[in-house]
C-alpha cells in the first residue's frame, strides 16, 4: 500500500490535489463511554447503547458506540485532516457504509483513506468529483467501519 502524505496544506486543497491509488492515515479520536451513552440517548436510544447494566445481557456484552456516533467520530476526522477547507462543495452522498465491529468505550479510531477517483465536472469546469474509500480503524487495526464517500471540489484551476 502506498502511504503518503499531502502536497499541500488541507487549507490550499483542491481537487487537483487528491492523487487516484494515494491512501493517506489520519487520527487520532478517542470514545468514551459518556459520550457514546449521551450521543445514543438523543438520536439511538437502544438499551447497548445508553444502558451500562443492560448492555451487558446483549449479545454485545457491554456498551457499543452507535453506528451513527462512529460515523460522526469518522467525519470530525474527514474534515480536520483530509477534506479540502477551501474547496468542499458538499456531498451527494455515500455508497456502501458498513459497520464491521463494534466501537466499544475506550477505544482510540483513526481513519484510512484511499483516493479511488477524480474526475472534472464536463459541464462546470471549475470543480469536479472525488471518490474516497474510508476505513475507520480501531487501536486493534480492526477496521471497524467502512464507506464509500462521493465529494464535490473546487479545482485549482478551471480547464
Amino acid at each position: 500500500m502506498n502511504y503518503s502524505n499531502f502536497k499541500v496544506s488541507i487549507e490550499n486543497r483542491y481537487l487537483e490535489d487528491y492523487e487516484p491509488g494515494s491512501v493517506h492515515v489520519f487520527g487520532a479520536i478517542s470514545v468514551e463511554e459518556a459520550d457514546i451513552i449521551e450521543f445514543a440517548r438523543r438520536f439511538d436510544p437502544q438499551v447497548f447503547h445508553t444502558a451500562p447494566q443492560a448492555a451487558r445481557k446483549t449479545m454485545f456484552g457491554g456498551v457499543i458506540a452507535s453506528g451513527w456516533h462512529t460515523a460522526s467520530l469518522m467525519m470530525r476526522l474527514f474534515v480536520d485532516h483530509y477534506l479540502s477547507a477551501v474547496a468542499s462543495l458538499g456531498s451527494p452522498g455515500v455508497d456502501e457504509l458498513r459497520w464491521k465491529e463494534p466501537v466499544r468505550p475506550g477505544d482510540t479510531l483513526s481513519l484510512r483513506v484511499t483516493v479511488e477517483e477524480t474526475r472534472r465536472s464536463r459541464s462546470k469546469p471549475d470543480r469536479g468529483v472525488l471518490i474516497s474509500f474510508i476505513e475507520v480503524i480501531n487501536q486493534n487495526e480492526s477496521v471497524v467501519m467502512s464507506m464509500r464517500a462521493v465529494n464535490m471540489l473546487l479545482c485549482r484551476q478551471a480547464s
